[in-house]
């Protein structure tokens, strides 16, 4: 767990660890296999797939809010090759202001 919370706060420093372990709860078996935790940045069906699974279902957020707030992680994490599915759940909720609700 220590090394999500160390990665998130690569990019908030203020991240609070409690909300970091929700993530990581949710994304659960996805996190055992190297490729499923990582995302794909460039490819349109994972980005599509954050924004139903993420944003719409579980932050209850629509399509315009989402890719906004998708297209901002990305931004910030562009010069990082291997982006931890993890730490780009957390800025996407970040940028919607919903790491309070999870």
């Amino acid at each position: 767990m220590s090394d999500y919370l160390a990665d998130v706060q690569k990019y908030d420093s203020a991240a609070d660890e409690a909300v970091v372990n929700k993530i990581v709860r949710h994304l659960g078996i996805a996190l055992r296999n190297k490729d499923s935790a990582l995302v794909s940045a460039s490819d349109p069906k994972e980005l599509e797939r954050v924004k139903e699974k993420w944003c719409e279902k579980k932050l209850g957020v629509d399509r315009v809010e989402a890719d906004a707030a998708i297209a901002a992680a990305a931004q910030a994490m562009a010069d990082d090759r291997s982006k931890s599915r993890v730490t780009f759940y957390y800025l996407v909720a970040k940028n919607l202001g919903k790491l309070q609700a999870l």
